[in-house]
């Protein structure tokens, strides 16, 4: 009940993070264009399609992953990876925390030349996806340590090309989840992050100290990492983990908030509108890829 009445303390610590203020009706209509995350659908996986899958071992329950094939693909070819956790629930910014409303590895790509992944965190229990951090970490890290690879052997997943990124609760589980340990760690080419970071604070979970975080993080051996927004500063007093390369994108800015489905400047919205800052980001991808 304690670490469950801790877990209840991140919407307000993320209100006095950010100032929150009354979330404001807006328009959902997207300016033009912008980037529309396409809808998920219960159809076969094709270019240009995003697709609900269940895995074999979690038949007849609610888990699930989603699946994005970019415009260009095609079968037998050999395509870059991106795999994303998404943020907690959390109403005030607009986060569902479920894997169908995972926006961020789309804006990094804009739907071409890799193949997206959203990967679930699996509730204790093993029947349905966690919203409000890890669930069952073991099996939330099991779950991409098997799905991974099966992915990238049947649609021509590069092994050698995969990043993981993810934003608030993804951006700590990109290291919470993605390096908890020496085989899910070896997957990564390289790590985007939004808004937060594995070791900027304690959230009262266990290993959430900076010194567990720094034990993950050793696990880059010296990989890439593009960390965006809040929380990464920390990072600057640790070069030898990894090779950092700091984004401090003006959300507040590049939105005019509430705008469309961007109601907080705490978003993995940021991406779906051309700026010198998803520019950058995407310089990033390509020149690390």
């Amino acid at each position: 009940m304690q670490q469950e009445k801790r877990f209840l303390r991140f919407g307000l610590i993320m209100a006095a993070s950010f100032l929150l203020s009354p979330v404001i009706a807006a328009d959902d209509t997207p300016v033009l264009n912008d980037l529309v995350t396409p809808d998920i659908t219960t159809e076969e996986p094709a270019a240009g399609r995003r697709v609900r899958q269940v895995a074999p071992e979690y038949e007849g329950t609610e888990v699930y992953h989603a699946l994005y094939l970019p415009v260009d693909w095609k079968p037998g070819g050999k395509y870059s990876v991106i795999v994303e956790y998404t943020g907690n629930k959390f109403a005030e910014c607009g986060s569902t925390g479920e894997v169908k409303d995972a926006n961020l590895g789309y804006g990094l790509t804009g739907g071409e030349g890799f193949i997206w992944v959203s990967m679930p965190y699996i509730e204790k229990g093993g029947q349905r996806n966690a919203v409000r951090w890890w669930g069952d970490k073991r099996a939330t890290v099991d779950y991409c340590k098997t799905n991974l690879p099966r992915i990238c052997e049947q649609f021509g997943g590069d092994p050698e090309s995969i990043f993981i990124c993810g934003f608030s609760r993804g951006a700590i589980g990109a290291s919470y989840i993605g390096l908890a340990d020496d085989e899910i760690a070896s997957f990564w080419k390289g790590m985007i992050t939004h808004d937060h970071f594995d070791g900027d604070r304690s959230w009262g979970y266990p290993g959430s100290d900076r010194k567990s975080a720094l034990g993950r993080l050793s696990r880059l051996k010296g990989r890439p990492v593009l960390a965006c927004g809040v929380g990464t500063e920390f990072l600057r007093d640790h070069p030898e983990l990894a090779e950092v390369t700091f984004l401090r994108p003006p959300v507040a800015e590049i939105f005019t908030i509430p705008e469309g489905k961007v109601i907080h400047p705490h978003t993995d919205l940021w991406m779906h509108r051309a700026s010198e800052y998803r520019e950058q980001a995407r310089q990033w991808l390509n020149r690390h890829q």
